[in-house]
């Protein structure tokens, strides 16, 4: 008679028990080797932490530095030939299926560990065990499942265990998080990332991967209200435990009073809400849009030629060089909308200029604001006012 194992469970508790170990495993990969080591969003207790760490090396033989380094490339890289796994560089189907074998391959890389491995644990225990016999974890895994479950049902939930990462992280969130999907936030080209549902208990938030890169060091990655971050909810129940600290999160925009002219504190502000900034914007352009077929006549020539611009506004950053060839072509009848969008870019250009000083950055936007208001376009003037007010 065949061994049982020390538990025995019906088919459907088996599913649980795997679909819990994958949880835990999804859980330490958001929570610790995301938000806490690769981007540093918040602060671990010692136990916590050196329990995913343990957890991760049994259900995946994933060694701390390399994943931090290869995350961090992706994100200074992201969609040019460096990146470690772009689809937009490699393709859709290889990084969605062989996903996994990009991250291997650049897991040998020792540039990108150098350069972008740096912070991670480093103890006895990393080098001599968890890097050192990354394999190891996986057999003691196993042979935990065989022991519990019995030798088909334990071999069953450690390969669930084993293909649960690979997929979901290195080909769905990787692959899918860079295709399809919605945007919140025009985050700069060439990054391509996508919110791929608003919801979703199987990969723990990351499926908000929009959000993320719009504000890669906030520990929460669900920013609309109809958005569920569930590692977020792990991390604020770690937090009320005195388990973790959260250092940063996204900012939440703020307004007072327009002020009368442009200072540091509205510089400051426009900043560090520049994706609301440009997400606003968007929305006034569309407003001028309306605006401007109801000047033209929404069947007139210059209208239908106009028409085709309104899925463009939201997305300005990513457009490719056919599209803006279309689009500086539709312009040419309308002298508000040219305007406006060239505008846009002036606006978006404010906080790439690194080479300038806060003065001559305050003078810009200052500068901006009055040409905005002189132009007589409503939507622009109110925007204008808007800006100003942030706080």
């Amino acid at each position: 008679m065949l061994f049982n194992g020390l538990l025995d469970l019906p088919w459907w508790g088996l599913v649980l028990v795997a679909l819990g170990f994958t949880h835990i495993t999804i859980a330490a990969v958001t929570i610790f080797l995301h938000r806490h080591q690769a981007h540093r969003a918040l602060d671990l207790h010692p136990v916590v932490s050196h329990f995913f760490r343990l957890w991760l090396w049994l259900t995946t033989g994933m060694v701390t530095k390399e994943w931090a380094a290869i995350h961090r490339k992706h994100h200074a890289k992201c969609e040019t030939a460096e990146d470690p796994h772009s689809p937009q560089v490699y393709g859709i189907n290889r990084v969605l299926w062989l996903g996994v074998l990009l991250y291997v391959k650049e897991a040998f890389n020792r540039e990108t560990l150098e350069r972008y491995g740096h912070g991670t644990p480093d103890d006895w225990l990393e080098r001599n065990v968890y890097t050192r016999h990354s394999v190891l974890g996986l057999w003691l895994m196993g042979a935990v499942d065989v022991a519990l479950f019995g030798p088909v049902p334990g071999l069953l939930v450690l390969v669930a265990q084993i293909v649960w990462i690979p997929f979901w992280a290195a080909g769905v969130i990787n692959g899918v998080g860079h295709f399809w999907g919605y945007r919140n936030w025009d985050v700069p080209a060439p990054d391509a990332s996508r919110n791929i549902v608003p919801w979703g208990a199987l990969i723990g938030g990351e499926e908000l991967h929009n959000n993320h890169h719009a504000y890669p060091a906030s520990a929460r990655f669900s920013m609309k209200w109809y958005e569920f971050d569930l590692g977020w909810l792990y991390v604020r129940a770690l937090e009320m435990l005195g388990l973790a600290t959260v250092k940063k999160v996204a900012p939440v925009p703020r307004f007072v009073a327009p002020r009368p002219v442009c200072d540091q504190q509205v510089l400051q502000a426009v900043i560090a809400n520049r994706y609301d900034v440009l997400q606003r914007y968007a929305a006034s352009l569309k407003r001028l849009y309306r605006q401007e077929l109801d000047r033209l006549g929404h069947w007139s020539q210059e209208a239908e030629a106009l028409k085709p611009l309104k899925r463009y506004f939201a997305r300005m950053q990513e457009l490719s060089e056919a599209e803006r060839a279309r689009l500086a072509e539709a312009l040419k009848g309308s002298k508000a909308l040219a305007t406006a969008l060239a505008m846009r870019e002036e606006l978006a250009a404010l906080w790439a200029r690194s080479s300038a000083s806060r003065e001559q950055l305050v003078s810009q936007l200052q500068d901006w604001c009055h040409r905005a208001e002189a132009s007589g376009l409503v939507p622009l003037v109110d925007f204008s006012r808007r800006l100003r007010s942030y706080a």
